[in-house]
């Protein structure tokens, strides 16, 4: 099962590459990913046809008991089939359907793959967590199949709709997930089932938030709106996710949790009520629809109605029918998808009142069409009929929701005979529509669907016996699949619904002005849009009062909250009565007062410049702290990152006012003094409070030991950054490619990617004979913001600076150092190079994007944890390497030399991205202005 997840994940990966080969012809190898997947559940058919169960578990997150536990049963091998055979059909079908130059091939290609992976997740995982995995996958893989055609607003909004809806009904669902798997101490389905369940509200209240999920996927009241809505998006994406895959999670979440939760107070009630209510208004809704795909939509959501009833009704019977109305539902619904997509890409139009007689166009299409709307209306010997004659006798002693059902059977019906009317009749008054002729590809997989339909009805009593096992989970099922199940009252339910259907059909005229005032006072969308509406509302009103445009406001109310919450915690530690220490060494009090007395004096600083001069000691004063400490290398890497935020802060200081705006009054200052203060005193007794918190043992008194036996070195802050909590360092790497990222993006005026600024190569200032240059954009500079003292100096130190920082880098892993240190050197270097030369010089000495630097270290960082798997079988594991070398001798290299080569691009790729955005592109911007002060601006002078 794990090979088939593994399979589907690479077909997508492969299938942007195999469009722009192939063009739409990559979907017929991209069909092998769920051809395979329904080739191994009919291989499995043995193994699960008896109730026995297919298991695979393999390790995941062994930290949270968390592990990959795929099962296969009679239900999820079901769904297996229709997920991969109906799936490689729609890709067979897509080959034509789309052109190849049709925009977003490659996409839809991809993530149709990637869809029907992640629904093979969701059916096969046997954990409750793994399960919403998929779920939520399946979400927003849906998002952006509907939202394909992202030049069309109906589109977007119709994507957005379905994300939040179900969105919202997965993490209800999660909740409920987590309230059974702690309950029980597992997550796993199989082990929670075999359980005594908890009882009274706790219960409940899981099952409530389960349904919530379970009936917002599969698009039943009161989350029925987004369906329709999204058939915006391409007639294939419907009839995959809206008639076999993703509308169908919902009732497969119903049927596995049947068997055990059935029988729990509000289950029943509400998914027999919301699934009746569905049933009877999406039938009705569909009478009302002149757009064929519209009315398939509507019927989709009123079969849906069916299914959920059925299957969640959870008795013998009934499942056996729900699964039996599974699979037909699936058929024939799929098929007209592909029916109603076939006409619409040849007549170009799906309006009923715009077609006809395009059953004399493709007497194929018009039989593949009849054969699947039967099935839908339940007409012998197709397989609908034999699902619906099983739904009725299942409910035969329910005559409250037999009648409901009954009804709901008579619109649909009176909907299956009005889809083959408004698509293939012969309409008085309207001009025979003649579409181009039908691929072959693009007909076969209707065909192949309807033709199923077909075959299984005569064929129920096999299928009843690969069925049945499911139903056997609720006890002693009496009901049997049968074609011919004798002169049952089940029997005449169903003629009885024929007729009564074909009636409703038939008084189609007299009935279309109470068509047309039956309706519900409020649409679905429009309900939506209302409560989107609403909060969007509530959300400005509450941002008008909170949200007031001052920062000293949002920050008071965030550190008033630090005071009375955590400080009030504190204070019922009692960190006084534990005996602390004032000081280790007589130096460190004195460092402190400096930081003490450089804070103060920030306070009440009115140049901007001054106090973040001040606050840049508190940072220095830091840095002594760790020296007296014994911790250098922490030191080396605090007295770094303050010089680097520094030159920040000078770049950033150029475009704000030299002094601070007025001063607040007496009042309002005595005010904040008080808060910072109390913060001050507050952040200090946590610190206390937690360090003297601890109950367990330090886990860091073994990383000294881990460092040289594991990790190969003898620095154990590097060796802990690069091996033992290098997951850690990856997350900070990558906190750090996305944070110089939104710098840039709130920069840049232009893509960050293109060509750097160059300067001109005959540009008479750098080539003025008799005149030494030290750097080559110095002379770019007007004169008065020269300094060639400077130039001089970083004109010689500059590759000695860049050497010290390699040499960090290399020697880090057993000495103060490492990849930040030294990507922290490198990117001083180049700070220092633009304020002595400006933004030409810049690019002299780094002529590559920050964007290139910022992707190669992360490539490289990801890239030794991938090889160290291949290898080892862990990430991000360190090997060390032993070669003797001539001349040398002995010599050794630790693998994760390259994770921290990654580290020092990252970080070098970060100075630059900050320089060349809040430096040389903000250089660029005063310019353009027509200013020449506040920045390193260009001298544009004659040229020679």
């Amino acid at each position: 099962m794990l090979v088939l997840l593994i399979l589907h994940l690479v077909a997508a990966l492969a299938a942007p590459l195999l469009v722009r080969w192939w063009g739409t012809r990559a979907c017929y190898p991209l069909a092998l990913a769920p051809a395979a997947a329904f080739c191994w559940a009919v291989a499995r058919t043995p193994a699960v046809d008896d109730g026995g169960t297919v298991v695979e578990t393999y390790p995941w997150i062994g930290q949270l008991g968390l592990d990959i536990a795929l099962r296969l049963t009679t239900l999820s091998w079901l769904m297996t089939l229709l997920i991969g055979g109906v799936g490689a059909l729609i890709l067979v079908y897509s080959a034509r359907y789309f052109d190849t130059g049709s925009p977003g091939l490659a996409q839809y290609a991809a993530v149709l793959v990637a869809f029907a992976g992640a629904m093979l997740l969701l059916v096969l995982a046997d954990d409750l967590l793994l399960l919403y995995v998929g779920w939520e996958l399946t979400t927003i893989f849906s998002y952006l199949l509907i939202g394909h055609s992202t030049e069309r607003r109906s589109s977007r909004w119709a994507a957005a709709q379905a994300l939040t809806v179900t969105t919202l009904g997965g993490l209800s669902m999660l909740v409920g997930f987590i309230l059974l798997g702690e309950h029980a101490g597992s997550y796993r389905w199989s082990q929670i089932a075999a359980q005594p369940l908890p009882g009274g509200g706790y219960l409940i209240t899981a099952v409530l938030l389960i349904l919530a999920g379970a009936l917002s996927k599969s698009a039943v009241l009161p989350f029925n709106s987004w369906l329709p809505v999204a058939m915006a998006a391409p007639t294939p994406v419907s009839a995959y996710l809206h008639a076999a895959a993703m509308v169908k999670a919902g009732v497969y979440l119903l049927g596995l949790l049947a068997p055990a939760l059935a029988t729990v107070g509000p289950w029943r009630p509400v998914v027999q009520v919301a699934g009746l209510a569905t049933m009877l208004l999406g039938g009705w809704a569909a009478l009302r629809q002149t757009d064929l795909k519209l009315l398939l939509a509507y019927g989709t959501v009123s079969q849906l109605g069916l299914l959920v009833a059925v299957t969640g009704s959870g008795t013998p019977d009934a499942a056996l029918a729900g699964v039996a109305m599974l699979l037909a539902h699936a058929l024939f619904k799929a098929a007209l998808f592909l029916v109603v997509g076939i006409i619409d890409h040849g007549a170009g139009t799906r309006d009923l009142r715009e077609l006809s007689g395009l059953r004399h166009w493709s007497r194929p299409l018009f039989v593949v069409a009849v054969l699947a709307a039967a099935s839908m209306a339940g007409v012998p010997p197709l397989v609908g009929f034999v699902a619906k004659e099983a739904v009725f006798a299942a409910f035969l002693d329910q005559p409250v929701l037999l009648a409901g059902f009954v009804a709901g059977t008579v619109l649909t019906v009176a909907y299956s005979a009005r889809f083959l009317w408004g698509a293939f009749s012969d309409r008085s008054g309207v001009e025979p529509v003649h579409p181009h002729r039908i691929a072959g590809p693009m007909l076969a997989p209707p065909a192949v669907l309807a033709a199923v339909g077909l075959l299984a009805g005569p064929a129920a009593g096999g299928l009843d016996g690969l069925l049945r096992p499911y139903a056997d989970l609720l006890g002693r099922v009496d009901a049997h699949l049968a074609l011919w199940p004798g002169p049952t009252p089940a029997l005449g339910l169903s003629v009885l619904a024929l007729v009564g259907g074909g009636l409703l059909f038939a008084a189609r005229g007299p009935l279309a002005p109470v068509l047309a005032r039956l309706r519900s006072p409020v649409r679905g969308s429009q309900g939506y849009e209302w409560v989107v509406g609403r909060f969007d509302r509530l959300a400005i009103e509450v941002t008008g009062a909170t949200q007031r445009g001052s920062l000293p406001q949002y920050l008071g109310i965030i550190l008033v909250t630090l005071v009375l919450l955590p400080g009030g915690a504190m204070l019922a530690a009692s960190p006084w009565r534990a005996r602390i220490p004032l000081w280790d060494s007589p130096l460190q009090p004195v460092v402190v007062v400096v930081i003490a007395v450089a804070a103060v004096l920030a306070v009440g600083a009115r140049r901007r410049l001054t106090a973040m001069l001040l606050v840049g000691m508190t940072g220095y004063g830091t840095a002594m702290l760790f020296v007296l400490h014994g911790a250098p290398d922490l030191a080396l890497t605090q007295f770094l990152v303050e010089t680097a935020t520094i030159a920040v802060f000078v770049l950033v200081l150029r475009r704000l006012p030299e002094r601070f705006s007025a001063r607040p009054l007496r009042r309002s200052r005595w005010t904040r003094r008080a808060i910072g203060v109390a913060v001050g005193v507050v952040a200090a007794g946590l610190s206390l409070v937690a360090a003297g918190a601890r109950r367990a043992p330090d886990i860091s008194a073994v990383f000294p030991d881990l460092a040289v036996v594991q990790g190969y070195g003898r620095n154990v802050v590097n060796v802990t950054l690069v091996d033992i909590r290098a997951w850690d360092t990856m997350g900070e790497i990558a906190v750090l490619v996305v944070a110089a990222t939104g710098v840039a993006s709130l920069i840049f005026e232009r893509s960050r990617t293109g060509p750097r600024p160059r300067r001109p190569e005959s540009d008479w200032r750098v080539n003025r004979p008799g005149r030494p240059v030290w750097l080559r954009g110095g002379p770019t500079l007007y004169e008065e913001r020269r300094s060639i003292v400077l130039e001089v100096v970083i004109r010689l130190i500059f590759h000695t600076v860049v050497l010290f920082s390699l040499f960090l880098l290399f020697s880090g892993h057993n000495a103060p150092g490492g990849g930040f240190a030294g990507g922290l050197v490198a990117g001083l270097a180049l700070a220092v190079r633009y304020l002595a030369g400006g933004r030409y010089e810049l690019t002299e000495a780094a002529p590559v994007g920050a964007g290139v630097v910022l992707g190669a270290g992360l490539a490289v960082s990801v890239g030794f944890g991938l090889v160290a798997l291949l290898l080892s079988g862990q990430v991000l594991e360190s090997a060390k390497v032993e070669r003797p070398l001539p001349l040398i001798g002995d010599a050794y290299l630790v693998t994760s030399i390259f994770f921290d080569i990654g580290v020092y691009l990252v970080v070098v790729g970060l100075v630059l991205d900050i320089l060349r955005s809040l430096g040389a592109e903000v250089d660029r911007h005063i310019e353009a202005t027509g200013a020449a002060e506040g920045g390193l601006t260009v001298d544009k002078g004659e040229r020679a």
